[in-house]
């Protein structure tokens, strides 16, 4: 009784210090990355902007369902084995800007990604930013320590490479 006890106190005191050391570190952070390919910005324009196709080149993504408009912006809804997530387009501005948000207010994170398509002398530079928040103090800290803030976003930048064909290696 007494051993289960300490092992219980043990684990809890544990769960405790992630969630102080969460609570510590910032709510919102900004993080970006980017990647060059040998396209022009319009191609690579047409393959982020035409959401309903991600599937087909994520390979972290097995579906998409494209939403009804809200307030005249439209939608879609990122479907995977993790998880489910609802975006809208804040801006689309062709062939240089996309921005989405994640539209779902309950989930413990949210934020925005900032696509650009700069282009370069011998194709483009695709840099994405992601303003996030994470108000979950456990999951911040896996985010900040664990994860990274920017894995998903240097994975999105290297199946998008593979789209077209190149191996891109993502930069700060």
């Amino acid at each position: 009784m007494k051993l289960a006890l300490i092992v219980i106190a043990v684990v809890v005191g544990f769960v405790g210090a992630i969630a102080v050391i969460g609570a510590c570190l910032p709510r919102a952070h900004r993080a970006t990355r980017s990647a060059f390919l040998s396209r022009r910005p319009s191609e690579i324009y047409a393959v982020i902007r035409d959401f309903a196709a991600m599937p087909s080149w994520r390979t972290d993504l097995p579906a998409v369902e494209l939403l009804p408009p809200r307030g005249g912006l439209i939608c879609f809804r990122e479907v995977s084995p993790h998880r489910s997530m609802a975006y809208i387009v804040l801006e689309d501005s062709p062939p240089n800007r996309i921005v989405t948000k994640i539209a779902d207010e309950n989930l413990p994170f949210g934020g925005t990604w900032t696509y650009e398509i700069l282009a370069e002398p011998s194709g483009s530079r695709v840099r994405i930013t992601e303003q996030g928040e994470i108000k979950n103090v456990i999951f911040r800290l896996l985010a900040r320590f664990v994860f990274g803030y920017t894995t998903t976003m240097e994975a999105y930048l290297r199946d998008l490479g593979k789209k077209f064909g190149e191996t891109v290696i993502p930069a700060p």
